[in-house]
């Protein structure tokens, strides 16, 4: 299905395409997702993808997109409002300020939402999170990024960086590296990074965009919350809940790759559904709806009804993050991120640059950082192959790659649109926000990744 245009115009329609699209969001200001939509097919024509076949190009980008994120975004949304509502994120605010002090309560958001993101993706552990960011921001003052950029940035680098997410997962299999020592070294490059990127600079933003605490959780105005809030421990626990169902996942993968454990098992295959992120968050919704609801004298009614108040705020969140992955899909599938790999891959670099460089422009090309980390890292594979390289080099490389697909996160980025959305920005404060923190991050990854593999 792939265009078959040269590098060259490919290459053009893509940087025509980002402009109209920034031109119609920022100059014209029609609506993001009317917008994306509209660049979306034009790019498909632009790039001479069959007629019958744009269609079909279209909704996958769309609904593969959905499909992971309008789950985990609703999902998340009735998590929140329940955990709003009730009165427990203000009572583990309360908690988290009283052990670190108002003045390091970013920090302690971004430590939690490390170690909350070892397990979990970036837009499950985000959505999680934001009722506890949100009454922080609230609580505190001091304006939303201050917050919400140090817990973003966390969960951005342990799963860009830190298996078991499946993009250095997947690499590091391509390349042959060890993946306990690219978790191992993955930790080395993402705390660092985090601290630097995503909270020193987040505290800077912070100061320098002030933005309000929305109520984009809480179905409206903030709600009153209960006079006899939950015990911090219980709301600790529903929050780790999901947490511990999709780690426990990672256990049972371990067994299998150990031969502990048959992937054919019935049994393997029922137990590991439950650790899938969906399926771990509906639990810990469901949980929650008796923790926080009938267990406290709620009637089902007034549940039913604080949970469908959630989802009214998120659904143009849903659509503008599916629009975005609907523009990444037509990119993808034009040829335009292969025709820019092509373009780099006989440069003559060290394997490691080769890599990042080759990562970079994927991940700008066509918005994916799983995709471009994956396809960046079949690329070098042969080199990999043919070279002799020891295991913390290869590790080192698997982290130069990941840290190529997390740069520049721009508008053909469906996270770029979560965050947007989530933060309440426009499109220009988003770009000067989170891309720059995104390209700051892979930036620092890289090098410090390119100093282990020099001194391995």
């Amino acid at each position: 299905m792939e265009s078959t245009l040269g590098a060259g115009p490919l290459l053009g329609i893509a940087a025509g395409a980002i402009a109209l699209l920034l031109i119609l969001i920022m100059g014209l200001r029609v609506h993001a997702f009317l917008a994306l939509v509209t660049v979306s097919l034009l790019t498909a024509f632009a790039t001479g993808i069959p007629p019958d076949s744009i269609i079909d190009v279209l909704l996958d980008g769309f609904g593969s997109t959905l499909g992971e994120v309008a789950l985990l975004v609703g999902l998340g949304a009735m998590l929140g409002r329940l955990v709003e509502v009730s009165g427990g994120a203000q009572a583990l605010t309360d908690s988290l300020i009283g052990k670190f002090g108002e003045k390091r309560a970013p920090l302690a958001l971004g430590v939690a939402s490390l170690i909350f993101g070892f397990p979990i993706f970036f837009d499950a552990g985000l959505v999680v999170m934001l009722p506890i960011l949100f009454t922080v921001a609230r609580r505190v003052g001091g304006g939303l990024l201050r917050y919400g950029l140090p817990v973003a940035g966390a969960f951005s680098v342990m799963h860009v960086f830190v298996p078991p997410h499946p993009g250095p997962v997947a690499a590091g299999e391509l390349l042959g590296a060890d993946i306990g020592i690219v978790v191992l070294l993955g930790l080395v490059v993402a705390i660092p990074t985090w601290y630097v990127t995503s909270y020193l600079f987040g505290l800077w933003a912070g100061r320098r965009w002030v933005l309000p605490v929305h109520d984009v959780l809480a179905g409206g105005p903030q709600a009153e919350h209960d006079e006899n809030p939950p015990r911090t421990a219980t709301v600790v626990w529903l929050l780790l809940l999901p947490l511990v169902l999709i780690f426990f996942n990672t256990g049972l993968d371990a067994a299998r790759a150990a031969g502990l454990v048959s992937d054919d098992a019935t049994w393997y295959n029922v137990v590991r559904t439950f650790g899938e992120t969906p399926i771990a968050l509906l639990i810990t919704v469901f949980v929650a709806t008796y923790v926080l609801g009938r267990r406290r004298g709620r009637g089902s009614d007034v549940i039913e009804k604080l949970l469908d108040s959630a989802l009214g705020p998120v659904c143009a969140i849903i659509l503008v993050t599916g629009a975005g992955g609907m523009f990444g899909g037509v990119l993808e599938s034009s040829g335009i991120g292969g025709a820019l790999a092509d373009s780099l891959e006989g440069i003559g670099l060290p394997v490691i640059v080769a890599g990042f460089v080759i990562a970079t422009a994927l991940r700008v090309a066509q918005g994916s950082a799983t995709v471009a980390l994956i396809t960046s890292a079949s690329l070098v594979q042969p080199v990999v192959a043919n070279g002799d390289y020891n295991s913390v080099q290869l590790a080192a490389i698997v982290l130069a790659l990941s840290a190529g697909s997390v740069m520049a996160s721009h508008v053909n980025d469906s996270g770029f649109w979560l965050v947007s959305k989530f933060f309440d920005m426009d499109v220009k404060t988003t770009l000067k926000t989170w891309t720059v923190l995104e390209t700051l991050v892979g930036l620092m990854g890289f090098a410090i990744a390119g100093i282990a593999y020099a001194i391995a």
